[in-house]
């Protein structure tokens, strides 16, 4: 048995990377998922509220009473993202430490990280090209 400077390494368990697919999948959720529910609410939260928006009126948020449900749907999705978004940075970051998916816990911190900024871009697109396409009154 050799002793000293020249012992072979061990070898060492392959881990599970379920750690770092988990976050993956988590960051994936809340990057590309949620910017999609909130790019169809966005869209029509857009079209259906008043093209001429006064900010001085005391009871500003009235004016989106008409898209309620759309609201509702972009807040959803808001903090569904944010949960998973942050779900995603704390595994990933589990996944880093233990080496379980280490790569997987590296990009889902980078998706994560960057889910804000593509929910945010896309809501601002959504609500812009939804009050774009104006008002239609339905019967």
């Amino acid at each position: 048995m050799p002793s000293g400077a020249y012992q072979a390494p061990r070898q060492s368990e392959k881990k599970s990377a379920l750690l770092g697919i988990l976050a993956l999948i988590f960051a994936a959720v809340s990057s590309v998922v949620t910017p999609i529910v909130v790019g169809v609410a966005g869209y029509e939260i857009g079209r259906r509220i008043p093209s001429g928006l006064d900010t001085t009126d005391p009871d500003f948020l009235s004016v989106l009473s008409p898209a309620r449900d759309q609201v509702l749907w972009a807040e959803i999705s808001f903090w569904t993202g944010t949960i998973l978004g942050i779900a995603a940075i704390v595994v990933g970051i589990i996944a880093i430490r233990r080496n379980q998916g280490r790569g997987a816990g590296i990009a889902a911190l980078v998706v994560a990280a960057l889910g804000p900024v593509i929910f945010w871009i896309v809501l601002l697109f959504a609500i812009s090209t939804g009050t774009a396409a104006g008002f239609l009154p339905t019967t």
